[in-house]
């Protein structure tokens, strides 16, 4: 991995260089909200965003997506080809990057490969971008506030400058090419240093630290907290459509208007919806809020950590701000730690 310093004035040269091959997907404004969208302009992008509403999964996992097209009087089947566009998600936060490593665990690298997802992903660059964590980060609990790989250039705000990591041929080919770049001096790397402690420091100590998280997901499995907090699930999904790292899906066929054609879609879906776990013949293997809530906490904080030794929560916070019934990792995190804190009297 190489590191290199540019000045942030340069910052837009870099973005117009890869708006030359590339579609740029980058954070936002909104009204209140920030959110990644395209971008036609430098201008456009606002890197110093807090979080943003939603992640940019959906750019390599979209919500609606053809998979075929069939007609059933000609008997004929026809495999949706779609377009995939070289992309640059731009100013992505280290809990995001973190987020498509582990879609990639469950989608690019495991026995059976989405082949969707996988053309997408190797057709998108990534350029990280350090931040200051909210009051509802909790991404150095998830083992997601630093990112080692899955991008192709972080940027490292250390002031009037940036430290890059530069991770790609490509992306750096390009960086060189729009900006002057530099050796990191003694300076530059003090200013790192400092930007990291602070960075650091800026996490909400309310937010307890847990130790054995997976296991006492095992421990409390039956406990009735999962009952309470069930019990006040609107059921709405708004936390899987948020979420950086859901990837349920459901199947349909969607028929054109008086005809036997039609398209065959896949649609994204959530543990928490009633029917997610209906099968035929009617019986529901999760009827409950309890039993939904629970398997959803309970597939974040142990389950994926059993096949791919990392939780499949990030720690982002989009999840407490999208939920109106205050149903959460972090209050799961609280409800260990005062469990313990009972056991230790």
């Amino acid at each position: 991995m190489l590191y290199r310093v540019m000045d942030k004035s340069q910052l837009p040269a870099l973005v117009r260089g890869f708006m030359e091959s590339y579609e740029v997907v980058a954070p936002v404004k909104r009204g209140e909200r920030y959110v990644f969208d395209t971008v036609d302009s430098p201008d456009q992008i606002a890197l110093d965003y807090p979080q943003t509403a939603s992640s940019a999964k959906k750019y390599l996992f979209p919500p609606v997506e053809a998979m075929m097209r069939f007609d059933a009087r000609a008997n004929l089947v026809q495999d949706f080809v779609q377009e995939v566009k070289p992309r640059v998600i731009f100013g992505a936060h280290a809990c995001d990057i973190s987020g498509f490593n582990r879609l990639d665990l469950a989608l690019a690298q495991g026995k059976y490969t989405d082949p969707y997802y996988a053309a997408r992903r190797a057709a998108t660059l990534v350029v990280g971008i350090s931040c200051m964590p909210t009051d509802t980060c909790f991404c150095q609990l998830m083992g997601a506030d630093e990112v080692q790989f899955g991008y192709d250039l972080f940027l490292y705000d250390i002031g009037d400058k940036y430290l890059v990591s530069m991770s790609s041929v490509e992306a750096t080919n390009i960086l060189e090419a729009c900006c002057e770049i530099a050796e990191a001096t003694d300076d530059d790397r003090r200013a790192f240093r400092l930007a990291t402690r602070r960075h650091q420091a800026a996490f909400n100590p309310d937010i307890p630290h847990v130790e054995d998280v997976p296991m006492l997901m095992d421990v409390f499995h039956f406990d009735p907290f999962w009952d309470e907090l069930g019990g006040r699930c609107l059921s709405c999904s708004a936390c899987a459509s948020v979420c950086p790292t859901c990837y349920c899906f459901d199947i349909r066929d969607v028929l054109q208007e008086d005809s036997d054609a039609g398209v065959r879609e896949r649609t994204w879906d959530a543990c928490t919806s009633p029917d997610f776990a209906l099968v035929a013949g009617g019986h529901n293997f999760r009827p409950t809020g309890r039993d939904r809530v629970r398997h959803r906490m309970y597939h974040k904080l142990n389950g994926f950590m059993v096949n791919h030794d990392r939780m499949l929560c990030t720690g982002c916070g989009r999840c407490v701000a999208a939920c109106k019934a205050d149903i959460d990792p972090i209050q799961v995190l609280r409800f260990f730690d005062e469990k313990g804190a009972r056991d230790d009297r």
